[in-house]
């Protein structure tokens, strides 16, 4: 157990090691000219005391299942993030410290989770750790109601998040807060660093709201600490949110660049102090003025979280070891789901589909056999479940009185969506996917980013792909949304060209583990590909294959993407008509096909045919690479319009007659 905190000799150390993170952090930015020194001098007070009093954690196994979470969402204070994580014995060296923000050290700009032990969540959009934070709660819940038995709370943690000012403004904040509310995520507690200032000047010049109010609308318990300096009242608040049935919001009145001559002003949160700043803020703290000082008794009372840590792992090791022989189908459950060894048993289970239908309907099918197999798979959508398809339908509804459902629905929120399903991937345990129109994919893209980056395993469900939506309109056609998710460094976008393909289309977003994949389908009905005339299904796991070859060498290759594969095939026919042979290649992933080796490549697209073409309904910037100078792109160059998605395809020009037309003029007339 802690110290009295009231001690004297406990104030003593506490106000150590305080202020050894408070200068780690100022010390860090100033060596590397570049960082933000504002929030360390101001806030390390209250990051001490959640590692020091409330985190249980193992720093020896930063990735213990049954640890608490902390997740700095206020991302630019990233050295205060790595002082505490190297004072608290997690593998980080001075020398680390040292090279923060320079080129292949532990210690960047903004936390990353793949890079540095500890770290959480890869946080620096502001309002992104808050839904991360949101998500990681939800995951708790979930797991804990799913696994848990009476005297075995093998999943029992709680997830800390401390934000900033620049966090709250942040319309996403609201969403995931109005989402935790909603869904009582009881241990989640959000400290607020309430400092008023932001790079602009004073929050007052853009913020009037009275955020205590609006948090508690949102169904938190609200506390506010004007002596944010108070380390009693923190941790009596603190102690207080632990004992809530409800999210918990404290804000903590602080002061920017605490004791610093550049104290409550904005030049003290992007920009280090400048020499002669560090050392008169070390003096007025009675703080030697030597660089990454760290006193001997400050070190040795945080590293002793290295032994408690182990023995509360033991300790939880042993219950789980109770828990295996009481309920090992169980604890075998949620060994594999934390080692993401999702079952593919479904696979022979989803039923072969004859006939023509929405590769949206075909995606719902899938799910809904798939999620008997995989029992820690959930997913939702942002209001859109009955058009994604989306739901399984024999699960309940996720909600505070029912948190073993699978159902999650986000409301229209699909930026927090995206958050909280990486926040859920960060926990570990879970496969969450969710779902909206491609067009909406615009509204959720920092998440989509993050996870790319993180290497999170969540899955996308785009639905309503192209013009052939129909009647809606512009407004909700997608034409550059395909492109431009293309764009992300390793996020896989798979559009199946019919409904056997989506089936494989899922079984590659379930064996990808080392990031997000993007399933992107039709909502009108697309006809089921004859695989006894054409190539196998299976095949869509090479991003692209020969899905129709002629007899001898083809005159050109025709390429195509989701319901233009049906297109392409049509214009196939009537080109054959004309004794033009076509190679038709089905290339639903320009992702997974760059994964190929280079002979492969050459056999899909060999270089001796240099009449090519790719149909696609979206902007066709790029797919130039794979047709060459000589080749012909047919896509959309414009924004759509509101009609019938048939009439629309016969406007601008999807129709296999008009693809025929086209190739015939370029190169046969």
């Amino acid at each position: 157990m802690a110290m009295d905190p009231q001690t004297q000799s406990q104030r003593d150390i506490d106000q150590l090691v305080i202020n050894t993170i408070r200068f780690l952090s100022v010390d860090q930015v100033e060596r590397a000219k570049s960082g933000h020194p504002g929030m360390p001098l101001g806030a390390s007070h209250i990051i001490y005391l959640i590692f020091d009093r409330f985190l249980k954690f193992n720093p020896k196994n930063p990735k213990w299942i049954n640890r608490d979470r902390f997740i700095l969402s206020a991302g630019h204070a990233s050295a205060m993030l790595y002082s505490t994580l190297f004072m608290f014995g997690y593998d980080l060296t001075i020398e680390d410290l040292k090279e923060f923000r320079q080129l292949g050290s532990k210690t960047p700009g903004h936390p990353e989770s793949w890079l540095t032990p500890g770290v959480e969540a890869t946080t620096g959009p502001l309002g992104q750790g808050l839904g991360n934070g949101v998500g990681m709660a939800l995951a708790e819940k979930f797991l804990s109601s799913h696994f848990n038995r009476k005297g075995y709370p093998v999943v029992d943690h709680y997830t800390y998040v401390l934000c900033s000012d620049g966090d709250l403004m942040e319309g996403i904040s609201y969403e995931v807060a109005a989402l935790a509310g909603h869904f009582k995520l009881n241990k989640l507690i959000v400290v607020w660093d309430n400092n008023h200032i932001s790079i602009d000047g004073d929050t007052s010049l853009a913020w009037s709201e009275d955020v205590l109010k609006r948090f508690e609308a949102l169904g938190w318990d609200v506390q506010h600490l004007e002596d944010g300096y108070d380390l009693e009242a923190l941790e009596k608040a603190l102690l207080m949110a632990k004992e809530s049935d409800k999210p918990s919001f404290i804000s903590v009145r602080t002061h920017i660049g605490y004791g610093s001559p550049l104290q409550d002003t904005p030049k003290v949160h992007g920009a280090p102090l400048g020499a002669e700043n560090v050392i008169e803020t070390k003096k007025r703290f009675g703080w030697p003025t030597q660089e990454f000082y760290v006193p001997k008794e400050a070190l040795e009372y945080t590293r002793r979280h290295v032994q408690l840590g182990k023995e509360r792992e033991e300790e939880w090791n042993s219950l789980f070891r109770e828990y295996e022989r009481e309920y090992p189908d169980l604890a075998r459950e949620l060994i594999d789901a934390f080692e993401s060894r999702w079952s593919l048993d479904w696979l022979d289970k989803v039923p072969r589909f004859e006939e023509a239908m929405a590769t949206r309907k075909a995606s719902g099918k899938v799910l809904n056999v798939m999620a008997d197999y995989i029992p820690t798979m959930i997913g939702g959508s942002a209001d859109l479940s009955e058009s994604n398809n989306t739901i399984l339908v024999n699960y309940p509804d996720f909600e505070a009185d029912t948190p073993t459902g699978r159902n999650i629905h986000y409301g229209v929120r699909e930026h927090a969506m995206g958050a909280i399903m990486n926040g859920m991937a960060y926990h570990g345990g879970m496969l969450p996917y969710g779902g909206t129109f491609l067009i909406f994919s615009d509204y959720m893209r920092p998440p989509i980013r993050l996870a790319a980056m993180a290497g999170l395993q969540v899955i996308y469900v785009f639905t309503h792909d192209s013009i052939g939506l129909g009647e809606d309109g512009p407004t909700h056609q997608p034409v550059e949304q395909l492109p431009s998710l293309r764009l992300i460094p390793n996020l896989v976008v798979i559009r199946p060209a019919d409904a056997n393909e989506v089936r494989v289309a899922w079984k590659v977003a379930v064996e990808r583990k080392e990031g997000p994949t993007a399933i992107i389908l039709t909502r009108q009905s697309v006809p089921v590909i004859d695989r006894n005339t054409y190539a196998s299904e299976e095949n869509l796991v090479r991003g692209a294959y020969i899905l129709y070859e002629p007899e001898g060498e083809p005159d050109l290759i025709l390429m195509a993407t989701g319901s233009e594969v049906h297109v392409a095939l049509g214009a196939k026919d009537i080109l054959e008509k004309r004794g033009i042979k076509v190679r038709v290649v089905n290339f639903p992933s320009i992702e997974l096909f760059e994964m190929q080796g280079e002979d492969y490549k050459r056999s899909v697209l060999p270089p001796s045919v240099k009449r090519r073409v790719v149909v696609e309904a979206a902007k066709g910037d790029c797919w130039h690479k794979y047709v060459g100078e000589e080749g012909l792109v047919i896509s959309m160059e414009s924004f759509g319009k509101s009609a019938p998605g048939k009439v629309l395809f016969e406007h601008f020009g999807f129709t296999p007659e008009a693809v025929a037309e086209k190739i015939i003029k370029r190169w046969f007339s």
